[in-house]
Protein backbone atom coordinates (compact mmCIF):
# COMPACT_ATOMS: atom_id res chain seq x y z
CA UNK A 1 0.00 0.00 0.00
CA UNK A 2 1.33 3.23 -0.74
CA UNK A 3 1.26 5.90 1.92
CA UNK A 4 -0.53 8.58 2.41
CA UNK A 5 1.36 11.79 1.15
CA UNK A 6 0.06 14.76 2.55
CA UNK A 7 1.68 18.42 2.75
CA UNK A 8 0.74 20.27 5.81
CA UNK A 9 -0.64 23.71 5.62
CA UNK A 10 -2.19 24.82 9.39
CA UNK A 11 -3.99 27.79 10.07
CA UNK A 12 -4.46 28.89 13.57
CA UNK A 13 -7.01 31.36 14.57
CA UNK A 14 -7.25 32.75 17.86
CA UNK A 15 -9.77 33.80 20.46
CA UNK A 16 -9.16 34.03 24.19
CA UNK A 17 -11.41 34.99 26.82
CA UNK A 18 -11.33 34.34 30.53
CA UNK A 19 -14.30 32.87 32.84
CA UNK A 20 -13.99 31.71 36.44
CA UNK A 21 -10.31 30.71 36.08
CA UNK A 22 -10.43 29.22 32.65
CA UNK A 23 -8.82 30.24 29.36
CA UNK A 24 -10.56 29.63 26.26
CA UNK A 25 -9.03 28.80 23.05
CA UNK A 26 -10.15 28.60 19.82
CA UNK A 27 -7.59 26.72 16.95
CA UNK A 28 -8.55 26.17 13.43
CA UNK A 29 -5.98 23.55 12.07
CA UNK A 30 -5.94 21.64 8.24
CA UNK A 31 -4.08 19.50 6.49
CA UNK A 32 -4.21 19.78 2.69
CA UNK A 33 -4.64 16.55 0.39
CA UNK A 34 -1.78 15.77 -1.88
CA UNK A 35 -1.72 12.17 -2.59
CA UNK A 36 -5.27 9.72 -2.35
CA UNK A 37 -4.36 6.85 -0.04
CA UNK A 38 -5.67 5.48 2.74
CA UNK A 39 -5.23 7.34 6.22
CA UNK A 40 -6.02 5.71 9.84
CA UNK A 41 -7.76 8.51 11.28
CA UNK A 42 -7.93 8.84 15.63
CA UNK A 43 -9.51 10.86 17.44
CA UNK A 44 -9.64 11.45 21.22
CA UNK A 45 -12.07 14.18 23.06
CA UNK A 46 -13.32 14.35 26.13
CA UNK A 47 -15.98 17.25 27.51
CA UNK A 48 -17.99 19.21 25.72
CA UNK A 49 -19.80 19.38 21.99
CA UNK A 50 -18.23 16.91 19.20
CA UNK A 51 -19.35 17.49 15.53
CA UNK A 52 -18.24 15.84 12.39
CA UNK A 53 -19.00 16.05 8.81
CA UNK A 54 -17.37 15.77 5.37
CA UNK A 55 -15.98 17.94 3.11
CA UNK A 56 -14.77 17.94 -0.74
CA UNK A 57 -12.70 21.23 0.22
CA UNK A 58 -9.33 20.10 -1.08
CA UNK A 59 -8.19 19.03 2.88
CA UNK A 60 -7.73 16.08 4.55
CA UNK A 61 -9.09 17.38 7.57
CA UNK A 62 -10.59 20.53 8.92
CA UNK A 63 -10.72 21.48 13.19
CA UNK A 64 -11.85 24.21 14.56
CA UNK A 65 -11.24 23.60 18.47
CA UNK A 66 -12.69 25.49 21.09
CA UNK A 67 -11.03 24.62 24.54
CA UNK A 68 -9.86 25.58 28.34
CA UNK A 69 -5.80 25.79 27.25
CA UNK A 70 -5.07 25.68 30.88
CA UNK A 71 -6.46 22.28 31.35
CA UNK A 72 -5.94 20.83 27.87
CA UNK A 73 -3.65 20.81 24.41
CA UNK A 74 -4.22 20.09 20.86
CA UNK A 75 -3.37 17.08 19.22
CA UNK A 76 -2.81 17.06 15.33
CA UNK A 77 -0.32 14.55 14.64
CA UNK A 78 0.49 13.15 11.11
CA UNK A 79 3.04 10.51 10.61
CA UNK A 80 2.79 8.41 7.72
CA UNK A 81 -0.96 7.15 6.87
CA UNK A 82 -1.64 7.85 10.75
CA UNK A 83 -3.58 11.07 11.58
CA UNK A 84 -4.31 12.18 15.47
CA UNK A 85 -6.55 14.68 15.75
CA UNK A 86 -8.58 15.72 19.28
CA UNK A 87 -7.24 17.26 22.70
CA UNK A 88 -4.99 15.69 25.76
CA UNK A 89 -5.41 16.81 29.06
CA UNK A 90 -2.32 18.71 30.67
CA UNK A 91 -2.79 17.07 34.56
CA UNK A 92 -5.75 19.04 35.86
CA UNK A 93 -8.96 17.33 36.02
CA UNK A 94 -11.64 17.62 33.02
CA UNK A 95 -13.89 20.59 33.30
CA UNK A 96 -16.85 20.94 31.32
CA UNK A 97 -17.08 24.42 31.94
CA UNK A 98 -18.77 26.94 34.29
CA UNK A 99 -21.13 29.94 33.11
CA UNK A 100 -22.30 28.17 30.20
CA UNK A 101 -18.70 28.06 28.62
CA UNK A 102 -18.51 24.56 26.99
CA UNK A 103 -15.34 22.92 25.02
CA UNK A 104 -16.24 22.12 20.92
CA UNK A 105 -14.74 20.51 18.14
CA UNK A 106 -15.72 20.50 15.35
CA UNK A 107 -14.22 18.52 12.37
CA UNK A 108 -14.47 17.95 8.78
CA UNK A 109 -13.07 14.75 6.87
CA UNK A 110 -12.10 14.61 3.33
CA UNK A 111 -14.60 12.46 1.35
CA UNK A 112 -13.64 10.30 -1.03
CA UNK A 113 -10.24 9.23 0.64
CA UNK A 114 -10.39 5.30 2.43
CA UNK A 115 -10.13 6.35 6.15
CA UNK A 116 -10.08 3.51 8.77
CA UNK A 117 -11.67 5.81 11.53
CA UNK A 118 -11.65 5.57 15.45
CA UNK A 119 -13.94 7.86 17.40
CA UNK A 120 -13.57 8.09 20.95
CA UNK A 121 -15.32 10.31 23.34
CA UNK A 122 -16.26 10.75 26.92
CA UNK A 123 -18.73 13.30 28.62
CA UNK A 124 -19.66 14.87 25.49
CA UNK A 125 -22.87 15.62 23.36
CA UNK A 126 -22.00 14.33 19.91
CA UNK A 127 -23.43 14.92 16.26
CA UNK A 128 -21.41 12.42 13.55
CA UNK A 129 -22.78 12.76 10.35
CA UNK A 130 -20.27 10.69 8.50
CA UNK A 131 -22.14 10.24 5.19
CA UNK A 132 -19.95 10.93 2.00
CA UNK A 133 -17.15 9.37 3.60
CA UNK A 134 -14.98 6.15 2.34
CA UNK A 135 -14.70 3.96 5.53
CA UNK A 136 -13.37 0.90 5.36
CA UNK A 137 -13.39 0.51 8.79
CA UNK A 138 -15.49 2.25 11.57
CA UNK A 139 -14.53 2.39 16.28
CA UNK A 140 -16.29 4.32 17.98
CA UNK A 141 -16.56 4.55 21.46
CA UNK A 142 -18.13 7.10 23.94
CA UNK A 143 -18.78 6.87 27.80
CA UNK A 144 -21.29 9.34 29.12
CA UNK A 145 -22.70 11.17 26.46
CA UNK A 146 -25.90 11.98 24.37
CA UNK A 147 -25.24 10.98 20.59
CA UNK A 148 -26.47 10.62 17.31
CA UNK A 149 -24.58 9.20 14.20
CA UNK A 150 -25.59 8.70 10.70
CA UNK A 151 -25.00 7.77 7.48
CA UNK A 152 -26.45 10.02 5.78
CA UNK A 153 -24.94 9.11 2.59
CA UNK A 154 -23.50 5.61 0.82
CA UNK A 155 -20.29 4.20 2.03
CA UNK A 156 -18.40 4.41 -1.01
CA UNK A 157 -15.89 1.66 0.38
CA UNK A 158 -16.23 -1.69 1.61
CA UNK A 159 -16.12 -2.25 5.25
CA UNK A 160 -15.63 -5.26 7.26
CA UNK A 161 -16.50 -4.38 10.20
CA UNK A 162 -18.58 -1.19 12.33
CA UNK A 163 -18.33 -1.33 15.75
CA UNK A 164 -20.17 0.87 18.40
CA UNK A 165 -19.28 0.70 22.18
CA UNK A 166 -21.34 2.86 24.57
CA UNK A 167 -21.34 3.42 28.22
CA UNK A 168 -24.00 5.50 30.08
CA UNK A 169 -25.31 6.91 27.06
CA UNK A 170 -28.39 8.32 25.02
CA UNK A 171 -26.87 6.56 21.99
CA UNK A 172 -28.99 7.00 18.07
CA UNK A 173 -27.60 5.71 14.68
CA UNK A 174 -28.90 6.06 11.62
CA UNK A 175 -29.18 4.95 8.28
CA UNK A 176 -26.94 2.10 9.19
CA UNK A 177 -27.41 0.12 5.60
CA UNK A 178 -24.97 2.58 4.25
CA UNK A 179 -22.55 1.48 5.77
CA UNK A 180 -21.62 -0.90 3.59
CA UNK A 181 -20.49 -3.03 6.21
CA UNK A 182 -20.30 -6.91 6.51
CA UNK A 183 -20.41 -6.65 10.32
CA UNK A 184 -22.44 -4.58 12.37
CA UNK A 185 -21.70 -4.70 16.28
CA UNK A 186 -23.16 -2.55 19.27
CA UNK A 187 -22.25 -2.87 23.12
CA UNK A 188 -23.73 -0.61 25.19
CA UNK A 189 -23.86 -0.80 29.13
CA UNK A 190 -27.00 1.43 30.85
CA UNK A 191 -29.09 3.69 28.28
CA UNK A 192 -31.48 4.24 25.52
CA UNK A 193 -30.66 3.26 22.06
CA UNK A 194 -32.02 4.03 18.64
CA UNK A 195 -30.61 1.80 16.30
CA UNK A 196 -32.51 2.55 12.37
CA UNK A 197 -31.49 0.24 9.53
CA UNK A 198 -32.51 2.30 6.48
CA UNK A 199 -30.05 2.74 3.69
CA UNK A 200 -28.49 1.46 0.63
CA UNK A 201 -28.37 -2.05 1.34
CA UNK A 202 -25.33 -4.13 -0.49
CA UNK A 203 -24.62 -7.34 1.01
CA UNK A 204 -26.10 -9.12 3.63
CA UNK A 205 -25.24 -8.32 7.22
CA UNK A 206 -24.93 -9.33 10.55
CA UNK A 207 -25.34 -7.75 13.67
CA UNK A 208 -24.18 -8.34 17.22
CA UNK A 209 -25.67 -6.38 19.90
CA UNK A 210 -24.91 -6.58 23.91
CA UNK A 211 -27.23 -4.70 25.74
CA UNK A 212 -26.73 -4.35 29.60
CA UNK A 213 -29.95 -2.08 31.31
CA UNK A 214 -31.82 -0.27 29.41
CA UNK A 215 -34.31 0.34 26.16
CA UNK A 216 -33.88 -1.09 22.35
CA UNK A 217 -35.34 0.56 19.72
CA UNK A 218 -35.16 -0.95 15.96
CA UNK A 219 -35.97 0.74 13.36
CA UNK A 220 -36.38 -1.87 9.76
CA UNK A 221 -37.47 -0.11 6.07
CA UNK A 222 -39.59 -1.96 4.46
CA UNK A 223 -38.55 -4.40 2.38
CA UNK A 224 -35.15 -5.62 4.41
CA UNK A 225 -35.20 -9.06 5.53
CA UNK A 226 -34.96 -9.20 9.29
CA UNK A 227 -33.95 -12.49 11.40
CA UNK A 228 -33.33 -11.67 15.15
CA UNK A 229 -32.19 -13.74 17.86
CA UNK A 230 -32.66 -12.59 21.76
CA UNK A 231 -30.58 -14.33 24.16
CA UNK A 232 -31.70 -12.73 27.57
CA UNK A 233 -34.50 -13.75 29.97
CA UNK A 234 -34.99 -10.12 31.88
CA UNK A 235 -35.77 -8.18 28.48
CA UNK A 236 -39.10 -7.62 27.22
CA UNK A 237 -39.58 -7.84 23.21
CA UNK A 238 -42.62 -6.04 20.92
CA UNK A 239 -41.84 -8.08 18.03
CA UNK A 240 -43.99 -5.93 15.77
CA UNK A 241 -44.31 -7.52 11.65
CA UNK A 242 -41.91 -10.38 13.29
CA UNK A 243 -42.97 -14.18 13.69
CA UNK A 244 -41.72 -16.33 15.64
CA UNK A 245 -40.26 -20.00 14.18
CA UNK A 246 -38.35 -21.63 16.28
CA UNK A 247 -35.24 -19.69 18.38
CA UNK A 248 -36.01 -16.84 15.95
CA UNK A 249 -38.00 -14.07 14.89
CA UNK A 250 -38.64 -13.23 10.86
CA UNK A 251 -39.88 -10.37 9.25
CA UNK A 252 -42.81 -11.19 7.16
CA UNK A 253 -41.33 -11.25 4.21
CA UNK A 254 -37.65 -12.91 4.86
CA UNK A 255 -38.18 -15.47 2.70
CA UNK A 256 -38.30 -13.43 -0.53
CA UNK A 257 -36.81 -10.52 0.43
CA UNK A 258 -33.18 -9.00 -1.76
CA UNK A 259 -30.96 -7.99 1.28
CA UNK A 260 -31.31 -9.60 4.57
CA UNK A 261 -29.49 -9.06 8.02
CA UNK A 262 -29.07 -11.56 11.03
CA UNK A 263 -29.27 -9.78 14.56
CA UNK A 264 -27.99 -11.68 17.56
CA UNK A 265 -29.38 -9.75 20.66
CA UNK A 266 -28.46 -10.39 24.11
CA UNK A 267 -29.75 -8.09 26.57
CA UNK A 268 -29.49 -7.91 30.26
CA UNK A 269 -32.33 -6.12 31.45
CA UNK A 270 -34.86 -3.73 29.82
CA UNK A 271 -37.33 -3.66 26.91
CA UNK A 272 -36.66 -3.98 23.18
CA UNK A 273 -39.26 -2.62 20.22
CA UNK A 274 -39.60 -3.37 16.46
CA UNK A 275 -40.88 -0.59 14.44
CA UNK A 276 -41.37 -0.75 10.71
CA UNK A 277 -41.06 1.72 7.68
CA UNK A 278 -39.55 4.53 9.76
Amino acid sequence: MRKALVAAVTAVLVASTSASAQDWRTVTMSRQIEDNDEVRVIVDYGVGRFNVTSTDGGVLYRMNLRYDEGRFEPIADFSGDRLELGVASIGRRWNIGKGGNTGQLDLELARGIPMDLELNFGAVRADLDLGGLALTALALRTGASESTVDMSEPNIAAMRTASFEAGAAEFTARNLGNLNAERIEVTAGVGDLTLGFSGRWEQDAAVSIDMGLGTLELRFPEGLGVRLRKKSFFTSLDSEGMVKRGDAYYSLDWDDADKKITIDLDAAFGSVKVVWGR
